[in-house]
C-alpha cells in the first residue's frame, strides 16, 4: 500500500510578528486540497499563535482574522500540534490552547520531520 504524501509546517514565529503567521495555514490548507496530509507544529514563541484568544486579535492586510483562517484549516483536516516543552518554557498549561491543538512531546517533532516528505519553517 502506498503511503500518502505529507508536509510539515513548523511555526516558530509568535504573535509579535503577525505577518509571518498566515503562511503555514494557507499552505497547509492548499496541501489538503491537493490530498496531501498537513501538520502545523508550534514550537518556541510559535505556541502563542494557538493560545486561546490570540488568533482573534490578529488581522493583516486584506486577510480575515487568523482565527478564521485557523478554523478553515482545521475544517480542511490540518493537524495542529504544540510542543509540550515550549508550553513549560512560557509557563502555559494544556487548557491555555485552542481545542484543536494537540500537546505533544519534543520527540514528536523529530518523528514528523523523519516521516514527512517535506518541511517548511516559519
Amino acid at each position: 500500500m502506498l503511503r500518502k504524501t505529507s508536509l510539515l509546517y513548523v511555526q516558530t514565529s509568535g504573535t509579535e510578528t503577525p505577518e509571518r503567521l498566515y503562511s503555514p495555514f494557507v499552505l497547509a490548507m492548499t496541501a489538503r486540497a491537493m490530498d496531501i496530509d498537513a501538520t502545523i507544529y508550534f514550537l518556541g514563541k510559535g505556541i502563542t499563535v494557538v493560545k486561546k484568544g490570540e488568533a482573534e486579535r490578529i488581522k493583516v492586510g486584506a486577510f480575515p482574522t487568523l482565527k478564521k483562517v485557523m478554523d478553515q484549516a482545521v475544517a480542511a483536516g490540518v493537524r495542529m500540534m504544540v510542543c509540550d516543552q515550549s508550553t513549560q518554557l512560557f509557563n502555559l498549561k494544556r487548557g491555555d490552547f485552542v481545542e484543536a491543538a494537540q500537546i505533544v512531546g519534543a520527540a514528536t517533532l523529530n518523528d514528523l520531520v523523519l516521516e514527512s516528505d517535506g518541511t517548511m519553517w516559519f
